[in-house]
């Protein structure tokens, strides 16, 4: 709201009304952020028209521990420049490669996407992805046989890096399975996170004093 009254002379100068003035208040707070939401993706619509795209899909939970998918939509704009969006990050209740494609139609659905224009598709190397049969690739394929599959190369680039360090490096090799073994200990259990997240807490606080107390004495 600041910024906006920053850029807005006509809303500065509406009279002071602090009973009825609700700007910063969450509903309205959330009304405004969907309304640019919305503007920015006709926006990005309104820039592919007509034409082809290709879909960019991945999923991860997030901090509450629910599933999201991010939507990204590749294409090549009036200009013959690549441009690559982000579009969506739709919650998904599982990651079975149904599942995916129900959210994808849906997304698609609300702002009149088709599957008919998509010509290339890019996710990691999971079997829910791109397995042979059943996959998300799979299904799309289904639709529109010429929506080309591509791992993505971010993954793949992933996938080589651990790999090398693996092999090549005892230090690197120790690290990912300490980490993978904390990884499972700590975020299986609330219990455990909320000790980690105190002891991180305490940790800062501490070198923060630490960083304080040096600049006094300099």
């Amino acid at each position: 709201m600041d910024l906006i009254l920053l850029h807005d002379e006509e809303l500065r100068k509406l009279p002071k009304a602090a009973g009825n003035n609700q700007y910063l208040s969450p509903i309205i707070q959330k009304d405004i952020a969907t309304c640019f939401e919305e503007e920015i993706l006709s926006n990005i619509f309104k820039d592919i028209g007509d034409d082809v795209f290709a879909l960019l899909v991945d999923e991860s939970s997030d901090v509450s521990k629910k599933e999201q998918m991010a939507i990204v939509l590749q294409y090549i704009d009036t200009h013959g420049l690549v441009k690559e969006r982000f579009v969506g990050l739709v919650h998904v209740m599982e990651t079975s490669s149904s599942a995916l494609k129900s959210a994808i139609d849906t997304f698609f659905a609300k702002y009149g996407l088709s599957f008919k224009r998509q010509r290339s598709q890019g996710y990691d190397g999971a079997n829910n992805m791109c397995g042979q049969f059943n996959s998300l690739k799979a299904k799309i394929l289904e639709e529109n046989s010429s929506a080309y599959y591509v791992h993505c190369f971010a993954h793949q680039l992933q996938l080589v890096v651990v790999t090398v360090a693996k092999k090549k490096h005892l230090g690197v090799l120790n690290f990912f399975d300490n980490l993978s073994i904390l990884m499972n200990v700590v975020c299986s259990s609330c219990k455990r996170t909320d000790i980690l997240r105190e002891n991180e807490k305490e940790r800062v606080e501490k070198k923060l004093v630490v960083a304080y107390l040096k600049q006094e004495v300099g």
